[in-house]
This record gives structure tokens, C-alpha cells and sequence, in this order.
């Protein structure tokens, strides 16, 4: 029957003779068997008996049988189908349950699987799966790694905006480095549309009062500010619903302020937050009440209420230079006075910062004594690191209440980037990358913020949002639940092929890695398969104890062994471990520039405890 209806659907492009290698990679993927060209070209030039450019029906039938009947999945069907032809709905129902842990094992879910993907008609008609059929549904995006929940917003998103980490630029205008690079739109609409929430846009003053951005006193292009915003406006929403927010770095003279404060209200309308959700509130509110909305991250004159104030006396203040001076309630009996200081900050401009004001961090102590709940902190990496390893319950207290903003040292001309880790490790919301630059850190950055929809914002673990919490990253906590995680790497499918290979070929090899707390931090290898990226066979198991698993990501990285300069990249991919489907599943790889590498994947058997 497999033969009848293979013949059926390729026979008439065989009516002329013998098809080329363009053809043949067009029949290939006609059949749903997606194929990598560079293998495709190989395979065909192995299968070209006479070497003509041309194959014949039979060579086309042993291309496709290489290509689509992996070994591996053969013998995972011939394990469940009784008579090695078919498998019966409750053999597709045996697989699910032993292997792929489903839960949703409503009655109809094998007969959906098999309409689905079942290639030959009368097999279907029949309620069954032939090999076929499984390989396509081995292949589909239902056999990924990542869990299909986590595609999806399953967070609660109606805590305060400071219980969620949220996916932020640093200097998001640059697209190379930090000193003579170029400025470009495009770094901030590739940010947005990698569900990126807050850009950092560096304002100064232009010609003919037009303000512009770009990296000051260095020879980086500049950009209009109005062509950044209006860029902003047109991209803000497409990947996510939630709140964008707009960091100015603002070095402008207080009258191209007020130009920036008209053209943020003239492009974004109502979509620019520049009032208060509700009167007088003591803590940010949600991503959900801020769907659709931009907020201003800038200085700030006076306070909340006496902004409203001012607006509902309709009383102007010329004056752009206020004595701004704010104290809790709890620090009244400890008041000390604050030293008083001219802040050059554009009415019109400040009235537009409402829940997200930038202010200088000083120490834990002052901020917990004066620091209200919409002030958010912008702390440098070199600094952060400190206070981490030497105060980090008390950094993980403060961001608890209040938004906290890392971004990268200053001596990063190369726009390189730290790891964002050890930041998510003590809750900081904010860790700004340098989103043009590809690398470990960009990888663990866009692993990271795959969960909860791809949207941009990800709730903090429980022991980062309870005050009472006993938890250091540092220490292995006595109350964690940890998972016992554990990988077969059974092989590679399409693997990308070395640059240094005139063929298909790579001395393949895969390194699992888990990123979290210090604890979770473990590397381990696979050994080398010799000049096969087609499908190197491993069968290798590794196991993992992650301590604090709310926080771990696991990377799977595939490299051409090299003995000279090292080993080649040649893919990854990145992910949370709670995100991690048991079973047989596919891991998709991507470039270093985070490009999709479809077909080139990895197939593994994952399974945890907890």
C-alpha cells in the first residue's frame, strides 16, 4: 500500500525520464520531507549511479528512503505496531502514554493525530498510522521540546509590574558597537519584534530644534528622535500585547524636550501612558491593565500627586528646574534631609514619566527608607555584581518593590555583553542587553523569553516576589523542589555542515549546558561523531540535579570539533527547563545570529523527576 501510493504521488514527475537535483529537492519537499540542500546535493551525487546530473525513479525512491526513514523512528514504530506495517489507534495510544507522557488523553486524540498526518488515504479510512504517517508526526511541531502551554500567555499577569522579568534593549538605536557603528531604525524594530518591552533611546539635542539619537560624544550615526518614535509606534504591539517602555537616556536642553514630550503625545495618541490608572496609588499596576500602553522611563519632577495636582489646577510652572524632594511614610520618624538638587527636567516631558521615574540608586538602606514605588534604579553591571555577591538577600528585598534596570559596562565598545543570568538569579526585572550582538548572552536572553507566549514578561518565581523570603542564590535552598533531569541524545537530524567542508560533512558534537543559580550550573559532552552531519547517532545519557529549576535554562550547542582554532558553532538552542516536554522530541536549532536552521535539528528522549 506504502508502495502504491508512494509511486502515485511521484510517477508523474518521472514521465520525461530522469529528473536533476533542483527537482529532485522540489519533489522531496512536495512529499513533506523537509531536506537541507547541501545534504540533498550530497545524497543525490552518492545516488547518481552513471553521475550525469540525473536520477531515475529507483535512485529518487533510495534518496527519499535515506533521507525520511531514520533508523531511530523506524524502531520506535516497529516497538509499538504489533504487525510492523500500521499502528492501530491504540497503539498510537500505547506510544503517547508510555513515551510521550500525554495528559490529554481525551478518546479521540490518536484518530485526530492520524488525520493529521497520515499521507495514504485507505490507511486513514482505516484508522491507522503507517510509517509514513509517523515519521510526518515525529517531524511536526506537536514531537518539539518546547511544551505547547508555554507557547501560549499562562501567566498570571495581574501582579504589579515589578514581580515580572521583562525583556529589555540597551542602547537599541546601535547595531554594531558602541564607537563608530552605525544607528539604525532597524535595531529597534528587530527588539520589538523579538518581543523586546523596554528600548533605551539616547536623546540629544539636534539642529533646528529637532532632537536626535544616537551614542553621545562618540561617531556613531544619528537618527531623528521623531523617526525612532514613529518607528516604535508602528512596531510596539506586533509581537506582544503587553507594555512597552521607552528608557531615555535624556541629555536635551529643556526646549527639545518639550519638542520630544509633543512628538511622543502626537505619534502615540492614547496609547502614550500620561496619567494614573487609579488615584493615588502605593504600587504599579499590571502588564494586564497596561495592555497597548507605552510608558516613559525619565526623570522626574515632584511627585504622582503633585503632578495631578498641577494638572487639575491647571496651574503651569515655567520653571524647569524644581527641588524635588520625597519621603515615605515609614522614614518620617528617620527623616534626613535629602541634599537638594537642580534637576534640568522639561515640564511637559515630566508630566508624561508616571509609574516608571528613573532615580539614582544609592544604597539598599536609602531606597528602603525613601524610594517610592514608581522610582525604578538603573545600576551598572560591575556595580550589580558587587552588591550581589555581598548583599544579595538584600538586593533580592529591593527588587522585590522596586523596578531595577542592569545594563552593560561602559568599556563594552565592542557592545559585547555579561551574562544575564546571575541578574534573573536576584530578581532584577530589567537586564538590558546589547540585542545586536549574538552570543551566549543573547541565547540565554531569547531562551529565556520563549516562556509565557513569547510575551515579553515572565512572573518571578514565588521566592522573589514573597518578602519573607529565606532565599539566596548562592546558597542551596533547604525548601527547593529539585528536578532530576535526565536526556538521551539519540542523534542529529540535517545537522548544518561544517564551512570548512566542501560536502555534507562535520565532526559532530553536542554540549548540554544548564544555566541558573551557581549550584545549577553544569556542562557536559557528547563524544565526536566523525565527518557525519547527515545524522550522527549518539545514544548517550546525561543526567542533571537542577536545585532551583523556577530559574534553570538548559542550552543544547552542536559544534564541528576543530584541532587547531577550536571547535566551529554550528547551531543551538536555549530554554527553561520547566518548559521541557518529556518523551521523544525534536530540538530545533538556530544560527548564532538566532536564524532558524530548519531541518537541522536534534532528536532526544527527555524524562525528570521532581
Amino acid at each position: 500500500m506504502e508502495n502504491k501510493w508512494f509511486l502515485s504521488m511521484i510517477r508523474d514527475e518521472f514521465k520525461g525520464g530522469k529528473i536533476n537535483l533542483e527537482k529532485t529537492h522540489r519533489l522531496l519537499e512536495k512529499l513533506d520531507i523537509p531536506c537541507n540542500y547541501t545534504h540533498v546535493k550530497s545524497i543525490f551525487k552518492d545516488n547518481d549511479r552513471l553521475k550525469q546530473g540525473r536520477i531515475t525513479i529507483e535512485e529518487f525512491r533510495s534518496i527519499y528512503r535515506i533521507i525520511a526513514h531514520r533508523e531511530e523512528i523506524v524502531e520506535i514504530f516497529n516497538t509499538y505496531s504489533g504487525n510492523q506495517k500500521f499502528l492501530f489507534e491504540k497503539n498510537l495510544l500505547e506510544f503517547l502514554k508510555q513515551e510521550q507522557y500525554a495528559l490529554d488523553m481525551r478518546k479521540n486524540i490518536a484518530f485526530e493525530i492520524i488525520q493529521k498526518y497520515e499521507p495514504i488515504e485507505e490507511v486513514k479510512k482505516a484508522h491507522q498510522m503507517s510509517f509514513e504517517g509517523f515519521t510526518r508526526y515525529m517531524g511536526s511541531p506537536e514531537c518539539l521540546v518546547f511544551k505547547t502551554d508555554c507557547t501560549e500567555v499562562y501567566q498570571d499577569m495581574n501582579h504589579p509590574l515589578n514581580d515580572y522579568f521583562i525583556s529589555s534593549s540597551h542602547n537599541t538605536y546601535l547595531i554594531s558597537d558602541q564607537l563608530l557603528g552605525p544607528s539604525d531604525i532597524w535595531g529597534y524594530v528587530s527588539a520589538l519584534v523579538k518581543g523586546c518591552r523596554c528600548l533605551e533611546i539616547d536623546c540629544w539635542d539636534g539642529s533646528q530644534n529637532e532632537p536626535v539619537v544616537y551614542h553621545g560624544y562618540t561617531l556613531t550615526s544619528k537618527l531623528l528622535f521623531k523617526t525612532v518614535i514613529q518607528a516604535i509606534h508602528k512596531y510596539a504591539f506586533i509581537a506582544s500585547d503587553y507594555p512597552v517602555v521607552l528608557s531615555l537616556e535624556n541629555h536635551c536642553s529643556p526646549s527639545q524636550q518639550e519638542v520630544m514630550a509633543d512628538i511622543l503625545q502626537s505619534v502615540f495618541g492614547d496609547t502614550l501612558l500620561s496619567d494614573m490608572l487609579d488615584d493615588f496609588p502605593d504600587k504599579l499596576p499590571s502588564p494586564e491593565a497596561l495592555k497597548f500602553k507605552v510608558l516613559v522611563r525619565n526623570k522626574k519632577i515632584g511627585s504622582l500627586r503633585e503632578t495631578r495636582e498641577r494638572k487639575g489646577s491647571d496651574k503651569h510652572e515655567d520653571d524647569s528646574e524644581k527641588e524635588s524632594e520625597t519621603i515615605s511614610a515609614a522614614g518620617l520618624p528617620l527623616f534626613k534631609r535629602r541634599r537638594t538638587t537642580k534637576v534640568k527636567v522639561a515640564m511637559a516631558l515630566s508630566d508624561l514619566v508616571i509609574y516608571t521615574k528613573a532615580e539614582k540608586f544609592r544604597s539598599f538602606q536609602h531606597s528602603r527608607l525613601y524610594q517610592q514605588f514608581n522610582e525604578t534604579n538603573s545600576i551598572g553591571e560591575t556595580e550589580a555584581r558587587k552588591l550581589s555577591k555581598l548583599k544579595a538577600h538584600e538586593f533580592i528585598l529591593h527588587t522585590m518593590k522596586f523596578i531595577t534596570r542592569i545594563y552593560p559596562k561602559a568599556t563594552r565598545a565592542d557592545s559585547s555583553n555579561f551574562n544575564p543570568q546571575e541578574f534573573w538569579n536576584i530578581g532584577c526585572q530589567m537586564v538590558a542587553l546589547n540585542f545586536q550582538t549574538p552570543g551566549l548572552p543573547m541565547d540565554l536572553q531569547n531562551g529565556k523569553f520563549l516562556d509565557n507566549g513569547s510575551s515579553g514578561y515572565i512572573l518571578k518565581p514565588q521566592f522573589l516576589r514573597d518578602s519573607k523570603t529565606p532565599f539566596s542564590p548562592n546558597k542551596t535552598p533547604r525548601y527547593s523542589n529539585p528536578v532530576t533531569l535526565t536526556i538521551r541524545l539519540i542523534s542529529g537530524i540535517q545537522l548544518p555542515p561544517s564551512n570548512h567542508s566542501s560536502s555534507n560533512k562535520a565532526d559532530t558534537l553536542v554540549i548540554l549546558e544548564t544555566f541558573g543559580v551557581p549550584n545549577d550550573q553544569m556542562k557536559q559532552q557528547t563524544r565526536v561523531i566523525k565527518k557525519n552531519a547527515f545524522s550522527p547517532k549518539w545514544n548517550e545519557t546525561f543526567t542533571f540535579i537542577i536545585h532551583v529549576p523556577e530559574l534553570a535554562l538548559m542550552r543544547f550547542v552542536v559544534e564541528n570539533q576543530g584541532l587547531i582554532a577550536g571547535n566551529e558553532f554550528l547551531g543551538q538552542y536555549t530554554l527553561p527547563v520547566l518548559c521541557m516536554n518529556k518523551g521523544y522530541r525534536r530540538v530545533p536549532l538556530f544560527s548564532k545570529m538566532g536564524e532558524s536552521l530548519e531541518p537541522a535539528a536534534l532528536f532526544i528522549y527527555v524524562w525528570y523527576i521532581r
